[in-house]
């Protein structure tokens, strides 16, 4: 049984009905009901029963019993857990959802409300005089006391804040632990019988809908602020409950109805009438599978009525072309732009009846007025439109259907039709003879507009505006359901109560074809001569006259707009894309090109736009087939249409050849690249590879019939069907050198197609040696290479070289070397064994062609110095007349060694260097000048050779944790570098001379050289010294001050030639302060050794000097101080009494005072030969430099102790240093390690 709202909107329908009764029939009054969660289930509280019904057909499932009087209250948790009863005997029973008692506490007087906190789940029972929180983890019942009877209560969406409704008029806010946060006094003193929050997410606070028995309904937020003003109901409100989602509102009461509001307290309508009071109304919304709400409405009475409705609402919208308007809310209006989802929502605040819309109006009739709206554009954004309000009129109307335009409305009541002005003026009507049941306006000029309207008895009129008479259309066997007309009003569509779609020519009245099982239909309003229609679940598209073809969907069609189809889904709109291929090929299969490209235009994937391309390019229709290649882009193929067009505008109409064209040329992927010149009528062309249609044998028939044979030839030849060439040149005929010019073409094809050895092959029977020796090479087929290599005569110079190329490419050069010897190619020779580093054949070459030389010698040499081979590349830079080059790459390791502070090696490459400079000294003995450059070269590197070898071992003590030698070493190291350092003008690029200083400086404190560590100290105060010194320099120039000053004297060197002790720190140098004789130092540990310098008279040669000391000595005369005798066992040694003995047995003795103490210059010890040969063999040390230098002779003081010179260096060593040294491969000047230039 349907039961209709008083305004027609809404379908309320009463499921069923219960009345409740106890077990004397007496009527049991139901205070409260409540769903379960997911409505199922209803829990009515009627008497001293709570009972629980099955809401889908009403039948009792249970009674429970848990209480001894009424039943006041209900509440059923959120979570669907458990549920909650209270009544008239102070006690609260808490129950499982499978009805069984959970808990009961008490109250010291009846329960009058419950509440579940929707998030928490906490309870909330009130009473007359206080009100309690119960939680399943607290065992208590924490109870708060109130001033006033608790009537109604209500929890908000979040659970933060609970309501509580006073019998003396206020309301009183209390937090979830149950302290008042805030207090509404109302000016009203009326009870407050029943309230409850908004359960709406959307909004951005919390509203609480009230109502009180001073017949008002009144909203607020929190704290305390009112929203709108107090609305009068006009009853007493029993229970206010909001739909789940907030957008409405149910209030039943005193008037015995359950009426329905809006969130604003708007009255919409009645859900239904009683016979008594209504206690309680619940809702409950349920969605199905197409996610559209259905509302479930359960009403308790006075006189133990029940009853269960469904509420569900019509539709209530319009369309104009892609913008639809329709209610939401029953209050609001959106109009939505289908194409871009752009919505636009007025709130209208009063139940929406009737929608009509318009290219620039909107009209929406509400209970007791009609409001139009103007579309207009924001000044701020052109792009973006809104509405306007325009009109009201103020007057209560009933009608039908609605149509607005441009400056009318009209209503539609049955069969007559009122036009009335925005003003609500009625300017004319019209009585048609049965009633209307489809209206629509057809365009027109502003206050012309004309109306196609349809009637019941199946005529089909046009009503224009300005005229008072309607035109007849057609005459309809059966009531018309549906009507569209087509864009250009030459057709008409109907759909009539047998679900039939008809189509007619208006002009001769003809019925041009009928389609069934149809409910809507709507033309295309791009298209004339296509149309849509619904019916049966499906979606079915008609072009022309050719068979529907039809997907599935629900719904009524109501606009057709391009491929955009409008539909319309029980209570939404959706925009459906439809590609429109199917009717595209409809037309392509009857050649009918044009519409198949207006189709096309509507919307198609772009693999159709190449099909209706190709396709109207076959036909030769080049206009739809222009057209269709540039919406795709196809530039090559554009370009062949304007070949053809060109080709046409000249004269040439042979359409055998424009198709032949068509058929060779249409190709997927890379798309064909065209040069055509005109010589004698015939079309030169370079053809593409890839063909879709597989017609290249009805194009070489065209071009045969053509006379083009040469363009099928071409043809067959890109398309790489070589078999179908050779017959195609056996049928024609054909040359050798067309044959030639195929096979050619056919190693191209097999080249690129992955195949390239059966490419090769061609090339080479094509008598193209290069390109297949080419693609050979590139695969790497040494066996095959060597045959074509044998296979050449030695004319054909490039094929050889080719072959070479990728011999040595592949590593094989002895067969590279044959093809080289074969060709006598000396020079390319060559190069073949410097780049294999086959350097014994390229000597070879180089005595038989020494024109060579340098081109072999150059590398040669590059590689050993890479090679770390560095004297044998000089020997090689030296052949190759490249010396210059040879002292760039040593200085250039030079300069790599010092920057990476690798002095030892800088010390060796400077040493290396005075070798050389040695040896260019000696080439050019007879260039004086020259030889003399070179020698102050040689000493020059020669002491720089020393100073970093000497700084080596410095800066390792300086930087590194560990060294070999010993403190005294490192110290007289120090000394003797700091000496030379004086002595230099230009300090080294590396050295550092504060390292020097900081080295003396401790290891002189640390031996007791104080004196030195003192000077060291001063000097470094004058210096810039690393970050990471400088404190320990500020310590030590401080503590050194609380040292003696003065040195150790062991430490102090004595000079071995006038027996002066020397001080530690010389501003001379190296040499004595009395003598000036150079101190001569053991090359490891520094100490001084006991040898004087001596050089020879003019006239003695050094050979003649070695000479001389190796003949034996005469015998010296036992007359000096010291007589020595010796027996068999003893030898004694006697000093005697005579002063000058000694110097009358050794000349030489005699002449070490042969100096003026204190001079500024040195004066050596010059011998003449009688003094060398009184010299012992022993007792003489000699560097022999190599020449030019002279030798340099050391006379040994102290013949006991042995002196060593390193043959390599000519450094002086004690002999156990030296053998120490070489045991360890430590000699100075040595290269240990690896570095490349």
């Amino acid at each position: 049984r349907i039961r209709r709202g008083f305004d027609f909107f809404m379908k309320v329908t009463a499921l069923w009905v219960e009345k409740v009764k106890d077990r004397d029939q007496k009527e049991q009054t139901i205070y409260d009901v409540s769903f379960n969660v997911d409505g199922t289930q209803l829990v009515v509280a009627a008497g001293n029963r709570v009972l629980v019904y099955d809401t889908t057909d009403g039948s009792l499932l249970q009674a429970l019993k848990g209480h001894k009087d009424s039943v006041y209250c209900l509440a059923y948790s959120k979570d669907g857990e458990r549920f909650a009863s209270g009544g008239a005997d102070k006690s609260v029973v808490i129950w499982k959802n499978t009805l069984e008692g959970l808990l009961k506490y008490t109250h010291g007087d009846a329960i009058q409300c419950l509440a579940y906190n929707p998030a928490s789940h906490a309870l909330a029972s009130c009473t007359a005089t206080d009100f309690g929180l119960w939680t399943a983890e607290q065992k208590s019942v924490a109870k708060h006391k109130v001033s006033s009877r608790i009537t109604c209560c209500s929890w908000t969406n979040d659970g933060q804040f609970l309501a509580l409704g006073m019998y003396n008029g206020t309301i009183s806010i209390r937090n979830k632990s149950g302290d008042e946060r805030s207090k509404i006094d109302r000016p009203s003193s009326s009870p407050v019988w029943s309230l409850s929050w908004n359960p709406s997410k959307e909004e951005s606070y919390d509203i609480l809908a009230v109502g009180d028995w001073g017949q008002k309904l009144s909203f607020y937020q929190l704290p305390n602020k009112q929203v709108g003003k107090d609305k009068a109901l006009g009853f007493d409100p029993c229970c206010v409950s909001f739909f789940p989602g907030g957008e409405y509102l149910l209030i039943g009461g005193s008037d015995k109805k359950v009426s329905l509001f809006s969130r604003e307290g708007v009255r919409l309508c009645g859900v239904g009438e009683m016979d008594s009071w209504v206690w309680a109304c619940r809702v409950h919304v349920q969605h199905n599978q197409s996610k559209v709400p259905r509302y479930f409405v359960a009403a308790a009475c006075q006189d133990g009525t029940l009853t269960y409705y469904e509420l569900s609402t019509n539709t209530v919208h319009g369309l104009y072309k892609d913008r639809y308007a329709f209610r939401d809310n029953l209050t609001d209006v959106v109009v939505q732009h289908l194409s871009t989802q752009d919505r636009v929502r007025i709130h209208c605040r009063e139940l929406v009846k009737k929608i009509a819309i318009s290219k620039d109006r909107l009209a929406v009739q509400l209970p007791d007025k009609i409001v139009i709206y103007e579309l207009c554009e924001l000044p701020d954004s052109p792009e973006s439109r809104h509405y306007k309000l325009k009109e009201k009129i103020l007057k209560r109307m009933e009608c039908n259907l609605l149509v607005v335009c441009s400056h009318h409305l009209i209503l539609c009541q049955e069969r007559r039709l009122q036009c009335l002005t925005f003003t609500g003026v009625k300017e004319r009507e019209w009585v048609v003879e049965s009633s209307i049941r489809y209206m629509k306006v057809t365009g027109g000029p502003p206050g012309r507009e004309g109306l196609l309207v349809g009637l019941k008895n199946g005529e089909i009129i046009t009503i224009f505006l300005d005229s008072s008479f309607p035109v007849l259309q057609l005459k309809h066997q059966t009531a018309v359901r549906c009507l569209d007309l087509s864009a250009s009003r030459t057709r008409l569509a109907v759909v009539d109560e047998n679900n039939a779609c008809m189509v007619y020519d208006l002009n001769s009245k003809e019925l041009l074809f009928q389609e069934p099982n149809a409910n809507s239909v709507a033309w295309n309003t791009h298209n004339e001569n296509m149309l849509c229609f619904t019916g049966n679940g499906f979606l079915k598209i008609k072009a022309s006259n050719f068979p529907t073809h039809q997907r599935r969907m629900q719904g009524f069609v109501v606009g057709f707009s391009g491929s955009k189809i409008f539909c319309l889904q029980v209570h939404s709109m959706t925009s459906v894309d439809v590609p429109q291929s199917a009717p595209m090929y409809q037309y392509l299969e009857k050649k009918m090109f044009l519409d198949a490209y207006q189709i096309a235009c509507l919307g198609v994937t772009e693999g159709d736009w190449r099909s209706l391309a190709l396709e109207a390019l076959e036909g030769l229709d080049f206009d739809v087939a222009k057209k269709a290649f540039i919406r795709i882009r196809e530039l090559r193929y554009l370009e062949l249409i304007h070949n053809i067009e060109e080709r046409k505008r000249r004269g040439e109409n042979n359409a055998d050849v424009f198709l032949a064209d068509v058929y060779s040329y249409e190709v997927p992927i890379s798309m064909l690249l065209i040069s055509s010149t005109v010589i004698f009528g015939c079309l030169r062309r370079q053809w593409c590879v890839y063909v879709i249609q597989g017609k290249h044998q009805e194009a070489a028939r065209l071009y045969k019939r053509a006379g083009r044979a040469t363009m099928a030839m071409d043809m067959f030849s890109d398309l790489r069907q070589f078999e179908h060439a050779k017959e195609f040149l056996g049928v024609v005929g054909g040359n050798e050198g067309n044959v030639q010019q195929l096979i050619k073409k056919q190693a191209e094809w097999c080249n690129t197609s992955n195949d390239p050895r059966a490419a090769s092959d061609m090339y080479i029977c094509a008598g193209d040696y290069m390109k297949g020796i080419e693609i050979i090479g590139q695969n790497g087929w040494m066996e095959k290479l060597m045959e074509v290599a044998r296979s050449l005569n030695k004319s054909q110079a490039d094929e050889l070289s080719l072959c070479a190329h990728y011999f040595k490419h592949h590593g094989h050069h002895s067969y590279a070397a044959d093809i080289y010897t074969r060709m006598n190619d000396v020079k390319s020779l060559v190069d073949l064994h410097v780049e294999a580093r086959h350097w014994e054949e390229a000597f070879s070459l180089v005595e038989e062609h020494p024109q060579f030389k340098v081109a072999i010698y150059m590398p040669y040499a590059t590689w050993l110095a890479e090679n770390d081979r560095f004297d044998e590349a000089q020997k090689a830079f030296h052949q190759a007349g490249r010396s210059d080059h040879a002292a760039r790459v040593l200085e250039q390791l030079l300069r790599n060694a010092v920057n990476e502070k690798r002095f030892g090696d800088a010390s060796y490459y400077y040493w290396v260097l005075a070798k050389q400079c040695l040896e260019n000294a000696k080439d050019n003995v007879l260039d004086s000048s020259l030889g003399q450059e070179m020698v102050d070269k040689f000493t020059e590197y020669h002491l720089k050779a020393d100073i970093y070898h000497v700084y080596s071992a410095i800066q390792k003590y300086i930087d590194e944790p560990f060294t070999s030698h010993l403190p005294e070493a490192l110290f007289h190291m120090a000394r003797y570098l700091f000496h030379l350092l004086n002595k230099t003008n230009n300090l080294p690029v590396g050295v550092s001379k504060a390292k020097v200083l900081i080295a003396m400086a401790k290891l002189g404190r640390n031996l007791g050289a104080y004196k030195v560590a003192r000077h060291a100290f001063e000097k470094l105060q004058g210096l810039r010294i690393p970050v990471s010194f400088q404190d320990t320099v500020d310590v030590g120039s401080v503590t050194i001050r609380s040292r003696p000053f003065h040195d150790r004297e062991e430490l102090l060197p004595m000079c071995y030639r006038c027996s002066t002790t020397n001080p530690l720190i010389n501003t001379q140098g190296n040499c004595c302060v009395n003598c000036q004789q150079p101190f001569v130092y053991s090359f490891f540990s520094f100490e001084v050794l006991p040898l004087v310098l001596f050089t020879l008279e003019d006239d003695i040669s050094d050979e003649e000097a070695v000479k001389l000391i190796h003949m034996d000595p005469p015998a010296r005369k036992n007359k000096g101080r010291w007589q020595e005798s010796q027996s068999e066992a003893v030898q004694t040694l006697q000093l005697s009494d005579g002063p000058g003995e000694e110097l009358e047995n050794d000349p030489f003795a005699a002449r070490l005072l042969d100096f003026e103490p204190g001079a500024a210059e040195f004066v050596p010890v010059i011998v003449d030969r009688s003094v060398l040969q009184s010299l012992r063999q022993s007792e003489v040390v000699i560097q022999k430099w190599p020449a030019p230098m002279r030798w340099t002779f050391f006379r040994n003081l102290m013949p006991d102790m042995t002196i060593a010179v390193d043959p390599q260096s000519f450094k002086i060593f004690a002999a156990e240093d030296y053998e120490l040294l070489v045991l360890q491969k430590k000699l100075p000047f040595t290269h240990s390690s690896r570095h490349l230039v």
